[in-house]
């Protein structure tokens, strides 16, 4: 599996050589910086440990200062781990680029969904709303949550609360354009969360599986 880490720059449209348009989503990945390996032997699994975007050295902790000064390498905004099912290949201060990928791949992108605060039923679950005529007042109220059969509310009831700023993994996305010099890679499709947000490319674990032209 590849990995890298990156920011959402929003969403474009391409056009690709026969003329039809699709929706893209632009992501600034890399370069990210191995921070840490992880082997078998010491830790029990085989990872490696990528850092994103420099950090001010003032605003970050002692314990954290030291694991970037080990590893040799300037503060990191974001760390985050890959586990890998072999021992890596990478070692600690080797630089992970957008060009790991090439157009064509199929790659899975892991975001935070936007916050939406308290939300009702209706747009938090999909509920239908009721009548508003005949003087029904019940327009999006939840309804009847329990019965007097049980006695109590049942667990995993759908109702209104907090929606949104959950990790959302958009799988199978196929890699458009891979800019190397603006570490830019271009992905059809949407994929979740704000612009700038933090997301997570990596290959996609269950490929989509390409139909045999007759």
């Amino acid at each position: 599996m590849t990995l890298i880490l990156g920011r959402k720059r929003g969403m474009t449209q391409f056009f690709r050589d026969d003329g039809t348009l699709m929706g893209v989503t632009v992501v600034e990945a890399g370069p990210c910086v191995v921070a840490q390996v992880r082997t078998k032997d010491k830790d029990g699994y085989d990872a490696v440990q990528l850092g994103f975007e420099d950090k001010p050295d003032r605003l970050v902790k002692k314990p954290q200062r030291g694991h970037f000064k080990k590893a040799g390498i300037a503060p990191k905004r974001f760390l985050r781990e890959e586990r890998l099912e072999a021992a890596a290949k990478l070692a600690v201060g080797d630089v992970v680029k957008v060009d790991a990928f090439k157009e064509g791949d199929y790659v899975d992108v892991v975001g935070t969904t936007k916050g939406r605060g308290f939300a009702g039923t209706i747009k938090r679950h999909g509920f239908n709303r009721g009548p508003e005529t005949h003087g029904s007042m019940n327009v999006r109220a939840p309804g009847s949550i329990a019965s007097r059969r049980i006695g109590k509310l049942p667990k995993g009831k759908r109702m209104g609360g907090h929606y949104g700023v959950e990790r959302c993994t958009s799988k199978n996305l196929q890699v458009v354009r891979v800019d190397a010099e603006r570490n830019l890679l271009f992905v059809r499709g949407a994929v979740a969360g704000h612009n700038d947000g933090l997301v997570m490319v990596q290959s996609a674990k269950t490929p989509r599986k390409r139909v045999a032209k007759a």
